[in-house]
């Protein structure tokens, strides 16, 4: 099973950008989609079913153009949950699962901590989120955790981590919550492969990031202790340009 997490930075502007005939050559089984900014009826279904994708799920956020998340899939999931049912979290379009057969996967959409008040959010989302997956793993201890977590790990993973210590996204608390929620059950799956420094998921637009590969890994596959032995690969997919993220890959046997 190939599955995918991709931060679109807005569907209909990653599609004007090539992303329906990038997917079909990536062809995963699955994609994980955050940030997509638009309502179903916004979004090209049909090209996308044409494509090999006719399970499409959306849960955008209230706000129009914000947030929002999707999951497309080439087999049908045996049940589909939109949201939590915490309502700080709901309303933003942040949260996403597909039951399969013997594995479950989310798309998730964590928020940034752009200013004191997104921030307080952010950690009172992030305390939320980690009580109900303890809860969810109990019916469901084989889960997938795919998403933009707007937060780097380690040092490793961000290309200054002297000069964004005080910047929201790799704070030492941000850092500490995502330490332990990857140890309360979970591998990074791209860690689990590769140990080398300067593989990023997201650049921002300014002063060239990209281009000198000065970026941020806030993008990652959480996967449960329960799949460790059936892990395959897991990689970063830099070449994908049609957002500020890139996508990255596991594949579980």
């Amino acid at each position: 099973m190939k599955i995918i997490s991709y931060n679109v930075n807005g569907i209909r502007a990653a599609i004007t950008k090539g992303f329906i005939e990038w997917l079909q050559q990536a062809n995963p089984d699955v994609i994980c989609l955050q940030e997509i900014k638009a309502t179903q009826e916004q979004i090209p279904v049909d090209d996308i079913t044409a494509a090999g994708y006719p399970y499409q799920y959306y849960y955008p956020a209230t706000k129009k153009g914000y947030s929002g998340v999707a999951i497309l899939s080439k087999t049908k999931p045996n049940n589909v949950v939109y949201g939590t049912g915490i309502q700080h979290m709901d309303f933003e379009g942040r949260n996403l699962r597909a039951d399969f057969d013997d594995c479950s996967v989310m798309s998730l959409y964590l928020p940034s901590g752009t200013n004191i008040e997104r921030l307080d959010h952010k950690f009172m989302f992030m305390d939320d989120f980690q009580t109900y997956i303890n809860e969810l793993k109990q019916t469901i201890p084989n889960l997938i955790i795919c998403g933009d977590y707007n937060i780097c790990h380690e040092a490793i993973d961000i290309h200054d981590p002297v000069r964004n210590k005080t910047v929201s996204g790799f704070l030492p608390a941000e850092r500490a919550w995502l330490d332990g929620f990857m140890k309360s059950g979970f591998v990074d799956s791209f860690r689990y492969f590769n140990k080398d420094p300067h593989h990023y998921s997201w650049w921002s637009y300014r002063a060239g990031a990209r281009g000198n590969n000065k970026g941020w890994r806030i993008d990652y596959n959480l996967v449960s202790n329960s799949l460790e032995h059936r892990l395959k690969r897991a990689v970063i997919l830099p070449d994908a340009v049609h957002s500020d993220h890139c996508p990255v890959l596991v594949e579980i046997e």
